[in-house]
């Protein structure tokens, strides 16, 4: 500019920034508000004290609509015993903000730093999130929550969050022994404090193990083939994108689904933008971005993945076999990076539940889909690891909201 400087902020330093202000703002906060505790308390005697202390006893955060499949199982058995609990999301379009209950209170609270704002001066006693990140961006511990309890969205392992992802919660819900193993890890090579680990097992893909009961399994006259990818540099989109769709399309007579990640729409707009322009739907082809996956993971026949938990949803609910694109896995940004060579973390469970697929093998993918769903050799993996990472199969939102209520009594 001329005249003056045109100051430009990256996004990276503005997330920091944000989180500094915010730490100096909710400190100024919480001071002030102690301050006037105290002051209330002397001029009456002790009697204001309870009306200060006013907390939510259960709240509920989600940061996205795609995580109302983990949270309503949960919501469902608060109201079906009656007890109050609020629920707080991120998304404008959340289902739950649509559901009719009595004792489950549902408010969107802002997207982004808005809504991060908001929890940064939250008063509850206990806080329930799948978020990861507390206390690591611009999502602080607030003075006034009691207690930080994490709920998994899969069955994954902990390890594969990003660094320090679960690292400043106080109690972390797990559905297998995997994810204890690695949270215990990381506490021990960080030496930070221990977190409380209870096994309750996995209440969403309980609720669709019964929906599937009830709806009973798709039966397709042609192969359906869904290519469910995660997000990121070593995601099978990202790797194997245009030639996996292309071989498909060219070299079988399959009906191909494409499902991206949620965040790929976010975080790879020019990706998406491209293979959606190449391969535009016809009659073979289908772009999948519906906010429940009940529905086309029942339709599928075969499932294209990468390191994506949806292996877990597809293979241990569905029972049917899967194909894992060897994307060359890139640990930097994980948990998992921190775990030397001969760490319990691995691909363990991937393999027994998949077929790796490498990109030379592209040309001959349609025998290899064939022959996986006719013989379906990965039958007895699937076995092992679901009683491995599934633990209390159907009792998942009982144990949840128990251990939630128990600990708050405990507490009290």
């Amino acid at each position: 500019m001329k005249d003056g400087i045109l100051l430009y902020i990256d996004p990276g330093t503005g997330s920091m920034l944000f989180s500094v202000l915010i730490g100096v703002a909710a400190a100024a906060v919480f001071f002030a508000e102690k301050a006037l505790v105290k002051i209330k308390f002397f001029l009456s005697g002790g009697k204001a004290a309870a009306a200060d202390a006013k907390k939510i006893p259960y709240l509920i955060f989600s940061d996205n609509k795609w995580y109302w499949t983990i949270f309503k199982p949960v919501c469902d058995e608060f109201e079906r015993r009656g007890i109050e609990l609020v629920y707080w999301t991120a998304a404008e379009e959340d289902p739950a903000l649509k559901e009719d209950y009595k004792h489950v209170k549902c408010e969107f609270i802002g997207s982004g730093n808005k809504a991060f704002a908001r929890l940064n001066f939250a008063k509850a006693g206990t806080l329930l999130a799948t978020t990861p990140g507390l206390d690591v961006y611009q999502w602080k511990r607030s003075a006034d929550v009691d207690r930080y309890v994490h709920i998994f969205h899969s069955t994954g392992d902990a390890a594969l969050y990003r660094m320090f992802g679960l690292d400043y919660y106080d109690a972390v819900l797990l559905t297998g022994s995997i994810q204890e193993t690695n949270i215990r890890n990381m506490e021990k090579l960080r030496d930070i404090k221990k977190k409380e680990l209870v096994y309750v097992g996995s209440a969403y893909m309980d609720a669709m193990k019964k929906r599937l009961e009830d709806a009973g399994r798709v039966e397709n006259e042609k192969i359906n083939v869904l290519v469910a990818s995660s997000w990121g540099k070593s995601s099978v989109l990202s790797r194997f994108g245009a030639k996996l769709i292309r071989t498909l399309l060219d070299r079988t007579d399959y009906n191909v689904i494409v499902r991206p990640h949620p965040q790929s729409f976010v975080s790879e707009i020019s990706l998406m933008e491209s293979l959606m322009k190449e391969f535009p739907e016809s009659d073979r082809l289908k772009w999948n971005r519906d906010n429940d996956n009940f529905d086309v993971l029942n339709r599928a026949d075969v499932m294209i993945t990468d390191f994506s938990s949806v292996i877990f949803d597809y293979a241990l609910v569905f029972d049917k076999p899967v194909l894992c694109a060897d994307t060359s896995f890139d640990l930097s940004p994980y948990d998992a990076w921190w775990l030397d060579e001969a760490g319990v973390y691995r691909f363990d469970a991937h393999k027994r539940l998949g077929k790796t697929l490498k990109e030379d093998e592209l040309d001959d993918i349609g025998n290899i889909i064939k022959e996986l769903k006719e013989k379906d050799p990965l039958a007895a993996g699937r076995a092992e690891v679901r009683g491995e990472r599934w633990k209390y199969p159907g009792e998942a939102a009982r144990r949840t909201v128990d251990y939630l209520t128990e600990r708050k009594t405990e507490i009290s």
